[in-house]
């Protein structure tokens, strides 16, 4: 009996083993099917994100008869929160990947639409939503997703962060919408439970699917086997230039590392402000009905797939100058919004700044995945991140603080276009850094 219990516990433990070690095999690069993987689950996560809240939060309040005010700092505290797991995040990231990462925020994303469905009290609503964003954003729409991407390309690595920063606006642009349609006809409790369902159903291809890095499978990244390097010179891939990867310690030590911060969390800031306040603004202040503003909301945000141009030609005119356009860009934008007075206007406005704004999150990652390479990718950017979440989570509070003490959105709009043109300025001077000695060290070393 002792040997049946045993060999049973080995054969299921041998099961298990050819499960976990199974891969699907595409006619394609692998790296494509795990950026596939993590869209969905972005999609569902993007229900948490603070823009998918912003668009539909005066379904929540209606339904709750809670003030226009109540859910910013939900918003807020939510992402914040999410900033100060990224550096834990980050280094988990680096060491464990998205395959065991991924299904846990998925999880904790589910349980949280169910609570957010059975909220009755303000309290209820702020617990659920809190931890949730807390966990998905940066294992489910951030932090993760990118350190994926950055460990699966380089040569496609600008385009490869690109695609991942689309999934999330667009996401959100869409669930915006599915919502807004539910909440219309079964209430916005019943969008919440769909979205938990969702995001349950979703662990099982992430466990199936993902991986942490090529090398795992025998791949190298864009797709390299480890075969062909080893082949005969004429049969290889070309080439590309050995990539130096800075350690964390090394590049929060140079200045370009906290310029771009300062970059990020002033262009963060006065996108999530923008994004968060729109709807209102575009009610109260320039007369479309709330059913209008929120496509508007939608439109803009939507058009982050742009994100893909932006990829394109990072790879042309590099990341750090389209940067730079970007800012200067959506700066001149947020002038034009002040004059925005009817739903033509709007759309106007939505069109330019969705390509313009929507570009900011990829391409800091392109600059960052460029100054420090891969190695370390994760952890660095959860370094990064608690920052701009701070960013992100002040610009729906900074939106609300200052609506209720000039009476409008105007004041805000105009410190929005002045941090942009200033983030403009920062990242001209933002240079790549200098490796450090160990860079030449390594350099001189003799190969194996």
């Amino acid at each position: 009996m002792v040997f049946q219990r045993t060999d049973s516990r080995t054969f299921l433990k041998q099961m298990l083993q050819k499960i976990l070690n199974w891969r699907l095999k595409t006619p394609f690069y692998y790296g494509w099917l795990v950026l596939g993987i993590t869209s969905l689950a972005t999609f569902a996560a993007s229900g948490l994100t603070q823009v998918v809240l912003g668009g539909i939060q005066v379904y929540i309040t209606d339904d709750n008869g809670w003030d226009d005010g109540s859910l910013a700092f939900a918003a807020a505290i939510g992402t914040w929160a999410s900033g100060m797991i990224a550096p834990l995040i980050g280094r988990l990231a680096d060491r464990f990947g998205p395959r065991w990462l991924m299904p846990f925020g998925l999880v904790i994303a589910g349980i949280s639409f169910f609570a957010l469905a059975g909220a009755n009290a303000l309290w209820q609503f702020y617990g659920g939503y809190i931890v949730g964003r807390a966990v998905s954003n940066p294992v489910l729409v951030g932090l993760v997703p990118r350190t994926a991407a950055v460990n699966f390309f380089r040569r496609r690595r600008n385009m490869a962060l690109a695609m991942v920063s689309v999934f999330r606006p667009t996401a959100g642009a869409i669930n915006i919408q599915i919502i807004s349609v539910i909440a219309s006809h079964q209430g916005y409790r019943a969008a919440y439970r769909y979205l938990g369902v969702l995001s349950i159903l979703l662990v099982l291809p992430v466990v199936l699917f993902m991986r942490r890095q090529p090398e795992d499978i025998g791949l190298l990244p864009d797709g390299a086997t480890e075969e062909q390097t080893d082949g005969p010179a004429g049969r290889r891939p070309q080439a590309l230039t050995p990539e130096f990867s800075w350690t964390a310690g090394e590049a929060v030590k140079t200045k370009a590392f906290w310029m771009l911060v300062i970059i990020a969390c002033l262009g963060t800031m006065g996108s999530s402000a923008t994004g968060f306040s729109m709807v209102p603004y575009l009610v109260e202040d320039a007369g479309l009905s709330t059913a209008n503003a929120a496509v508007v909301l939608s439109v803009g945000t939507f058009l982050a797939v742009a994100n893909i141009f932006w990829g394109y030609l990072a790879d042309k005119i590099t990341p750090r100058r389209c940067l730079l356009v970007m800012m200067i860009g959506s700066g001149g934008m947020m002038a034009y919004f002040l004059g925005v007075n009817s739903l033509a206007t709007a759309m106007v406005f939505a069109l330019v700044w969705g390509v313009f704004s929507g570009g900011l999150g990829s391409l800091e990652n392109m600059v960052l995945a460029e100054y420090f390479g891969r190695n370390s990718y994760g952890t660095i950017l959860g370094i990064f991140s608690p920052l701009q979440m701070v960013a992100l989570g002040a610009g729906p509070a900074l939106a609300s603080a200052v609506k209720m003490l000039a009476g409008n959105y105007t004041v805000l709009y105009l410190a929005m276009m002045a941090a942009y043109f200033l983030s403009a300025i920062l990242m001209y001077l933002a240079r790549p850094p200098r490796h450090p000695a160990r860079a030449d060290a390594e350099a001189l070393a003799p190969a194996d």
